[in-house]
């Protein structure tokens, strides 16, 4: 295939992930925006196989073949509340893959690149490797977090942040080195800049506590995005340079959000030290004032009979207990019988930015009934009960009221102003940002312990037996 033929090809590519993106911004389009990039990857593969540059496709084949046989394995066994980790473990091959790249490009002995050409290779080669170490091992500590390998808890060492800046400060130096020697390129600067961004990426993520895990996801996308960039200019490869470009500044955006969202800079979760550990009881001193009441499934089943406005409030702990498919057999059931029934989605509900968005759509959970923290934030007065399930953090009145919690500050679902607020929770336990709840203990709370899909096939029982006995 001609290098005319293929630039045209890599363009349409190059606006089919365009398209695609715009297409993944709203759920009614994500079907949409998936095929456009499913399409734009197919041709950008094609294209490659096809160009100039590929004299034989015996290895090429191999490597499409097992890792398609890998990404399809993946993709059929890994269950939604395993997206996290599943998608920080992708990052880190993407940053492995800027690494190995570098390194490539720099011991190709057909390489010929002088004068101020050559400067500009080695600075982008010696920053893609420094980009993708840091990725590479990065995402690996962060699905080691979200999958409970390693410990919620953010690791705190003495001067860690002079120790970071050290390190930066030796890559920078080492950087010069070689982008400045005479001759060829020498790989010792690489080699010890690789292993340094490698602990560099350890040390950040790892003092990163678990609160904020779903910015460091959304911070590491971003980072694979530009280690693919740099990629694409070690390469000459202007489809990587424009896909790597965009994901990295789509990633960014989505950063800035969750960090809004979440009422932290981007800065203080790169310099990390917030969360306690998961699942913790609470101290004997953090316990808020007032009493835990607790409620049967047929007492809420009692409740939601005989409510007309009905919010849910989906979390992490509706994903682990796969509940979103009789929490819609529920919805449904109330909705038929004339009550309005919508859900409350906060921006970093979940362990992943539109976590609870995907669940709900797989469950078939109509699209306009899904809203955003700010479109339904001020119905909860009018609301005569919300029902949480599964989420901690993001429904925490402490974050409004209490100038001392960690998360003072941070826009949450006002859940408590709802006539009665029903809770599905296991226990007690915090939730992982390690921080006790007040909403607990308010006295429209009502707890309704136990096994999240359980509980609500209890309630989608009582309400189906009552319909059953009216219409007898």
């Amino acid at each position: 295939m001609p290098e005319t033929v293929v630039t045209v090809a890599y363009l349409i590519a190059g606006v089919l992930f365009i398209f695609s993106l715009g297409g993944l911004a709203a759920q009614e389009s994500a079907r949409r925006g998936n095929l456009l990039g499913i399409a734009g990857m197919a041709i950008a593969i094609v294209a490659t196989m096809l160009g100039p540059g590929v004299t034989s496709y015996t290895v090429l084949i191999a490597m499409l073949a097992i890792g398609g046989a890998i990404g399809a394995a993946l993709a059929a066994r890994v269950q939604m509340t395993a997206m996290p980790q599943l998608v920080a473990l992708l990052h880190s091959f993407v940053g492995a893959a800027a690494v190995l790249v570098g390194f490539a490009v720099t011991l190709d002995p057909g390489m010929h690149v002088e004068g101020t050409g050559a400067l500009i290779h080695r600075a982008e080669t010696f920053i893609g490797i420094f980009v993708g170490a840091i990725t590479f091992t990065g995402s690996v500590i962060a699905y080691g977090k979200l999958q409970g390998i390693i410990r919620s808890k953010p690791l705190l060492l003495p001067a860690r942040h002079l120790l970071n800046l050290a390190a930066v400060g030796v890559c920078v130096a080492l950087g010069l080195l070689f982008v400045a020697a005479d001759g060829a390129a020498p790989v010792w600067p690489l080699i010890i800049q690789t292993v340094l961004a490698c602990l560099l990426g350890i040390h950040l993520v790892m003092g990163i506590g678990g609160a904020d895990m779903p910015v460091v996801v959304s911070m590491l996308n971003s980072y694979s995005g530009w280690a693919a960039a740099a990629a694409g200019f070690m390469l000459s490869n202007n489809l990587l340079i424009i896909t790597g470009a965009l994901v990295g500044s789509s990633g960014a955006i989505l950063s800035y959000i969750m960090c809004a969202a979440m009422n932290r800079s981007f800065l203080s979760v790169i310099l990390g030290g917030f969360g306690a550990e998961e699942g913790v009881a609470p101290a004997a001193g953090a316990i808020p004032a007032g009493e835990v009441r607790s409620i049967t499934a047929a007492e809420t089943a009692e409740l939601l009979l005989n409510a007309r406005r009905v919010i849910v409030i989906p979390g992490y702990g509706m994903a682990v207990a796969q509940a979103q498919y009789p929490v819609f057999d529920v919805t449904k059931l109330l909705r038929e019988r004339g009550a309005d029934v919508r859900f409350a989605i906060h921006p970093v509900a979940g362990r992943l930015p539109g976590h609870m968005n995907v669940l709900l759509a797989e469950a078939r959970v109509p699209y306009d009934i899904v809203m955003e923290m700010e479109e339904i934030n001020h119905d909860f007065p009018e609301t005569d009960v919300a029902i949480v399930i599964g989420a901690n953090d993001i429904v925490n009145p402490g974050a409004l009221d209490d100038p001392s919690s960690p998360i003072f500050g941070m826009p949450i679902l006002e859940v408590w102003k709802a006539k009665t607020c029903i809770v599905l929770k296991r226990g007690m336990a915090s939730g992982y940002a390690g921080v006790e709840n007040p909403l607990f203990y308010k006295d429209n709370t009502q707890m309704l312990f136990g096994d999240a899909r359980k509980m609500i096939d209890a309630v989608l029982a009582e309400l189906r037996q009552n319909t059953l006995s009216k219409s007898a």
